[in-house]
């Protein structure tokens, strides 16, 4: 056999093995991961949770002085209000689609780790909040945030979801979004956040 022929045959294996390799997994879980890749939103992964998919648009600290970052920290329970120090305002704006034909709940579970596992729930932000992510079922062939919405008309085109994190949590970088299926908990995507 020539030398040529052996390497293509070789070649040809491999990538056979690549593709069966990349077909494993568990059929229950179905995780997809990425790197979120900066402020435009370019090279977003779409996170697949369930039926649903979901984007994010855009993480950023947030700064109560700036008046575009002020418009997103309203709704605030009296009692979250203060910002201990050492903690700093964390925002994540997602966009949510559901590509069924039914109805299905957005997830009521989307928390941020860092490298030291230190682990973030978003706040219940009040009515008064325009652009919260509020879970609910998202229509067959719908989105979140909906179209025609403060949220999905803003600059981010994304539903807030925000966060008090430890300022050192932005020193033990990369950030991870996990969100987990509100049916199934042991559905579940991840993502870094490249903030």
């Amino acid at each position: 056999m020539s030398r040529r022929l052996r390497s293509s045959s070789l070649l040809a294996l491999l990538a056979l093995a690549a593709l069966l390799l990349g077909a494993c997994g568990s059929s229950h879980t179905r995780v997809t991961t990425g790197t979120y890749a900066g402020e435009n939103g370019a090279g977003a992964p779409y996170l697949n949770v369930g039926p649903l998919v979901y984007e994010v648009q855009q993480s950023r600290q947030l700064s109560p002085f700036d008046s575009e970052d002020a418009n997103y920290l309203q709704g605030i329970s009296r009692a979250q209000r203060t910002l201990p120090p050492g903690e700093e305002w964390f925002a994540v704006f997602l966009q949510v689609f559901n590509n069924t034909d039914t109805p299905y709940p957005s997830a009521s579970e989307v928390v941020l780790v860092d490298t030291e596992n230190n682990v973030y729930t978003p706040l219940t932000l009040e009515a008064t909040n325009e652009y919260a992510y509020r879970p609910k079922n998202v229509p067959g062939r719908g989105r979140l945030p909906e179209l025609d919405t403060v949220a999905a008309e803003g600059p981010t085109q994304g539903a807030l979801l925000l966060y008090k994190i430890k300022t050192v949590s932005l020193q033990n970088r990369p950030l991870t979004i996990k969100i987990v299926d509100p049916i199934d908990s042991t559905e579940t995507a991840s993502a870094e956040l490249d903030v």
